[in-house]
């Protein structure tokens, strides 16, 4: 078999492969001599038919069978003949394949990249130095209460703080505008999840009230055709409901995983606890992001388009779980098209490789102990703790991903390990907020 490399692109390759003419008579020989073994030809016995007969029918079939065989079969001696390492499926093409001829075909692939880092230790790494303070264990506790708020129907004027319900119909020079229209909406005053302008004009009036407020929309609108545009809402308030906040009683903290007794002080010492953990694991998280971009920004590389596709699919797929939706391959990429996720698939690819060439150079081996951590950490959020513990270890797709993700949080580590660190000083909302 005579292998030919030629490199037409960046990490394109393309091999054209011959294989001797007697090699595929052979196979092809071969082949007829199994079919005439057990082929039904009118006239003979089972198995008794003339090899001349076998030919003259079967033949042509047999050699094309014969040379789809050679070409898959000899595709990977070929690849390691050449010396080069695919990163992804090839496209095979059949070039010359006439009888008494040898077989010619051309396999077209995309290679992995070479990789040459630069020096990690040039990575310099801004490390959050964060307090949790009284005041933010106070306001997760008014969180919490704002979560178990409840809602009681008022007479008097609406007020910053209120939940009203209203019908509203919006125009702009007198046109209504697609989405200006809404009934039985529910407005938090003060949110700011609705026009600033709306929830200002509901301020003042009483349930039953109709009315129409001015609207400014701002420059940046999401909807470029009412950027900057002045519009007129009429709205009909149709309800407004004060929040209640519930009391920090024996039934808000059990309710909250305060053990009997403990009170006030031991709910405030399990915010507190929840806060620094969840600092902490935010701190970890910008650091991994930092040093993952100036990784990327650090060694650029070419990345296959083959396995740039296999991650858009993966994303796509990810993308389907989160909306809790089935449907067709030609449907899904149709909701969700290649291009919505191309520039962050490549970025995962990218950081893949890159990752994999520290783990190589680096030496990096995965901490089992780390991953059996991981796995704890994962159970602890379910009451049988044991038996989906029993279940991730018997799903090897979902122990391997799990490998994957301590090995990376080693390799990110290790990158930490050689970066310049730099303390910076951040209030939980700045680094929470910022994540």
């Amino acid at each position: 078999m005579e292998v030919q490399l030629e490199s037409p692109g960046a990490l394109l390759r393309q091999l054209k492969v011959r294989i001797p003419a007697d090699q595929v008579a052979k196979a092809i020989d071969q082949r007829l001599k199994n079919i005439a073994g057990r082929a039904r030809v009118p006239g003979f016995r089972p198995g008794k038919a003339p090899f001349k007969v076998i030919e003259q029918q079967y033949g042509e079939s047999a050699r094309m069978e014969v040379v789809s065989d050679l070409v898959r079969g000899s595709y990977g001696e070929a690849v390691a003949k050449a010396g080069v390492n695919p990163a992804g499926a090839p496209q095979l093409e059949v070039t010359a394949e006439k009888p008494g001829e040898p077989l010619e075909y051309v396999a077209r692939f995309e290679v992995y990249p070479e990789i040459k880092l630069n020096d990690l230790s040039a990575l310099v790494v801004e490390k959050p130095k964060v307090e949790v303070t009284d005041a933010d264990v106070e306001k997760l506790i008014g969180n919490l209460r704002q979560s178990r708020r409840t809602l009681h129907a008022v007479t008097r004027a609406a007020a910053e703080g209120d939940v009203c319900k209203v019908d509203f119909e919006g125009k702009v020079d007198g046109e209504t505008f697609a989405g200006g229209k809404g009934t039985d909406v529910s407005i938090e005053i003060g949110k700011q999840q609705y026009l600033p302008g709306l929830e200002r004009g509901i301020i003042g009036h009483a349930a039953g009230e109709s009315f129409e407020c001015d609207v400014d929309f701002p420059a940046d609108y999401r909807a470029e055709n009412l950027r900057g545009k002045k519009a007129k809402f009429a709205v009909t308030l149709k309800e407004v409901q004060e929040p209640k906040l519930p009391e920090l009683d024996a039934e808000f903290l059990k309710a909250h995983g305060v053990e009997e007794g403990a009170g006030v002080d031991g709910l405030k010492k399990k915010v507190r606890e929840a806060l620094d953990a969840e600092t902490a694991k935010a701190a970890q998280n910008r650091m991994k992001s930092q040093v993952m971009e100036q990784l990327l920004q650090a060694n650029p590389i070419e990345v296959p388009g083959a396995l740039v596709a296999q991650e858009i699919g993966n994303m796509r797929d990810q993308a389907l779980q989160r909306f809790g939706r089935q449907m067709k391959q030609e449907q899904a990429s149709a909701l969700f098209p290649d291009d919505a996720f191309k520039d962050g698939a490549k970025r995962r690819v990218a950081l893949g490789l890159l990752l994999s060439e520290i783990v190589k150079t680096q030496e990096v081996k995965v901490d089992e102990s780390r991953v059996e951590k991981a796995l704890d950490e994962m159970a602890a959020q379910y009451e049988q703790k044991e038996q989906f513990k029993q279940m991730y270890r018997g799903r090897g797709d979902l122990m391997q991903g799990l490998r994957s993700m301590t090995l990376e949080d080693q390799v990110v580590e290790r990158l930490l390990s050689k970066a310049k660190v730099i303390d910076k000083k951040l209030s939980v909302d700045e680094l929470l907020n910022q994540r």
